[in-house]
């Protein structure tokens, strides 16, 4: 049995009944934003590197984990987050298919490698830093939503570094962000090649964004057919609920 401290509670994932995760509402709980990625990332399928950077508590791993059999690498700088994923993997018999890391990812070099793997996801702090009165009080949180120890560059370029040549980077962000997100993209030669906005409900402006590039690839980008969450009644579209609970 897995010990849990404070709040702590177990919750089964969306659409895993056989698998669970250590959520805190103080510390850390995954939202769709990490469902959304961890579907539209290309994973390979038998063998191979996969790498996450920001993980958490371990979501976006645990998820790749039912799709793809590569090991799968996530790092987090919190160590109260990296605990929660450590003993989610523990619980869910995963630690020969994943490895969870703590330390920051600008200085992973010696522990990750240069140009190792063969896809890196991030779901990063979307916000930067605000002005210290208007931070929230629990450092949990603003840790995990704004930029106080990795700016959307540092994120960027640290995809670009440990990703291989040809490999593909995945990321979901906010809608604002765009322009700097292709921007340090190709900055950091990780060239556009797949983008999908996702909006709440129809007629509603986009609230999320994701993201895929190739490191060393050629221009040719696609823009996927928008993603709508909710119909009119708040009930799931039927694209989303494939996504969040799997095809029937």
């Amino acid at each position: 049995m897995v010990e849990l401290f404070d709040d702590e509670r177990l919750d089964y994932l969306l659409k895993e009944e056989d698998m669970q995760i250590i959520q805190s509402p103080t510390v850390f709980s995954f939202s769709l934003d990490a469902v959304l990625l961890a579907h539209f990332t290309y994973v390979p399928i038998k063998k191979g590197k996969i790498l996450d950077l920001c993980s958490g508590n371990g979501i976006i791993p645990l998820l790749l984990s039912r799709r793809s059999h590569a090991h799968i690498t996530g790092v987090e700088i919190q160590e109260r987050l990296h605990g929660m994923a450590t003993r989610s993997l523990h619980l869910n018999g995963l630690n020969d298919q994943i490895t969870m890391l703590h330390g920051d990812l600008t200085d992973m070099q010696d522990k990750l490698g240069h140009s190792t793997f063969d896809v890196v996801t991030c779901n990063p702090p979307y916000f930067k830093t605000p002005a210290t009165t208007e931070q929230n009080k629990n450092d949990f949180l603003t840790i995990a939503r704004h930029e106080v120890y990795c700016s959307l560059e540092d994120v960027v370029k640290a995809c670009k570094l440990h990703v291989r040549p040809g490999g593909k980077v995945s990321m979901v962000h906010r809608p604002g962000r765009l322009v700097d997100i292709l921007t340090l993209f190709r900055k950091y030669k990780l060239e556009p090649k797949r983008m999908q906005l996702v909006y709440p409900k129809r007629g509603r402006d986009a609230n999320m964004l994701l993201v895929e590039g190739v490191r060393d690839g050629k221009a040719d980008l696609t823009i996927l057919p928008p993603l709508y969450i909710y119909n009119e009644d708040n009930t799931y579209t039927t694209e989303a609920e494939e996504i969040i609970y799997g095809r029937e």
